[in-house]
């Protein structure tokens, strides 16, 4: 697998909501770890590591990925979910380096950049079976949106050289550019060529080669200019 060649610097305004979502997501499950791993080919490394009794990661603990037999390892192959509710119980997972620290139960999912390239994981661990319900599912994926979320903005941030900036700043920038694409004035929403309003990271990280004119959203016009509201 190619290794992640924009090395992201993560600022720690972001490192520390990253902290609050391993906390919560340890205080709500009962487990022992709730973790944010970071591949650095060859390495897999705990990245943010929940502030929860009896958790044996610490953030900076590393392996070597490939061939480790590391729960990691696959979700990092596969892009894909893995649940092993109880490592004893399966022939494929009960030698696995985690089993040695008594985590015997994983659920964890895959934290993408956004050009598609491994970033992570994110995964909780316990030291019991452990199905997992399916709000405790939804409950991460919401959760590695929300840092994929955070990715996008630093990626796009280093992309145009100055981690500083914000995203709008770059529409001055940008004007002057190739064809123009419609910005709503105040909410800095961007509409396609089906009239839809997007928000600009959705837009930029599809589209970043264009330039932008300003106009007025819908939602926007509601609340500026009420007067010119028909109603509809």
């Amino acid at each position: 697998m190619t290794s992640n060649k924009v090395k992201l610097e993560v600022p720690k305004d972001i490192l520390g909501n990253w902290q609050e979502i391993v906390n919560i997501l340890a205080g709500t499950i009962k487990i022992p770890a709730a973790l944010i791993m970071r591949y650095n080919d060859p390495y897999i490394e705990v990245f943010v590591s929940s502030k929860s009794e009896g958790n044996p990661y610490h953030p900076g603990d590393k392996e070597k990925l490939y061939g480790s037999g590391l729960y990691c390892e696959k979700v990092i192959k596969t892009k894909d979910k893995l649940l092993v509710p109880d490592a004893l119980a399966d022939v494929n997972w009960k030698n696995n380096p985690d089993v040695k620290l008594n985590m015997i139960s994983y659920l964890g999912f895959p934290i993408l950049l956004p050009d598609g390239k491994p970033f992570g994981t994110i995964c909780v661990l316990d030291n019991k079976h452990n199905e997992h319900s399916e709000n405790i599912v939804k409950l991460m994926l919401k959760f590695c949106s929300m840092i994929e979320s955070h990715l996008e903005l630093i990626y796009m941030n280093q992309i145009f050289g100055d981690k500083n900036k914000r995203l709008t700043d770059y529409l001055i920038e940008l004007q002057a550019l190739r064809g123009l694409v419609p910005i709503c004035a105040r909410c800095k929403s961007i509409r396609d060529d089906q009239d839809n309003w997007h928000p600009i990271e959705y837009y930029l990280i599809r589209h970043p080669e264009v330039e932008f004119s300003h106009g007025i959203c819908p939602e926007c016009m509601k609340k500026l200019y009420p007067e010119f509201n028909d109603g509809s």
